[in-house]
């Protein structure tokens, strides 16, 4: 648990030292700032003590910027050599990914930490719903984890730190909205399988403070495939070598 501590504050000093951390924080908090407060659809508009409108403009700028964040975790150092490296010393594959794992889901944690404002500003507005802020936002961290999950994954396949990005939105799109968008395609089961497969359908039902079992597992078994292609990934790699 120390080295994958290690590593997780290794991830956190890179950030913060290359301003990418700067850079994700005041972007991420003027954009849900400023829809939740002035765009149309916002707090005022609706009349209504919640956060909704946040949780919402959140979830699609997540969406977008954690391929950023994951793009460069496994890529740089294979492209630099620096991985091999670091899996010579006494840490295991599982550590630098769990390591990795945890000090960009830190990152995210300290972008909706900094949020609590608007929660503390909305709350003394109107009778606000605080069981549903606090699911919303343990739903945001979970369909975080998911993205950064697949993110790893895919800067795990190639040494171009753009191409992890592409193909982290392209895998991440289909559980964010198309698996969502196909459903409306069929009727009956098919239609039932699509949507839950949709991460969208198990955020949605979260943030509205439903805690629902299976929207937990399903988000959890998304995290651990993640993680778990990721390792394989880069085992096999080591095996090539």
């Amino acid at each position: 648990m120390k080295k994958i501590w290690i590593i997780a504050h290794h991830e956190l000093t890179t950030f913060f030292n290359s301003l990418i951390a700067y850079i994700m924080l005041v972007v991420f908090l003027g954009f849900t700032g400023f829809f939740t407060w002035f765009f149309v659809g916002d707090i005022f508009i609706k009349n209504q003590a919640s956060l909704e409108v946040m949780f919402g403009w959140a979830y699609w700028t997540l969406f977008f910027f954690i391929p950023a964040l994951t793009m460069r975790l496994i890529a740089e150092e294979k492209k630099s050599g620096t991985l091999e490296l670091l899996l010579t010393k006494p840490v295991t594959d599982w550590q630098v990914i769990l390591g990795k794992f945890t000090g960009t889901l830190i990152l995210i944690g300290i972008a909706l930490a900094l949020t609590l404002p608007y929660y503390i500003t909305v709350a003394s507005l109107g009778n606000i719903d605080h069981a549903a802020v606090w699911s919303g936002y343990l739903g945001l961290l979970l369909v975080s984890a998911v993205y950064i999950s697949i993110g790893i994954f895919t800067s795990s396949v190639s040494s171009n730190q753009i191409v992890g990005f592409l193909l982290a939105l392209v895998f991440s799109a289909f559980f964010h909205f198309i698996f969502d968008l196909v459903s409306t395609f069929f009727k009956g089961n098919i239609t039932e399988i699509f949507s839950f497969l949709s991460v969208s359908n198990h955020f949605d039902s979260i943030s509205r403070g439903v805690i629902d079992t299976k929207d937990l597992i399903y988000l959890c078994s998304l995290i651990f495939l993640g993680l778990i292609a990721s390792e394989a990934s880069l085992s096999k790699r080591n095996v090539v070598d």
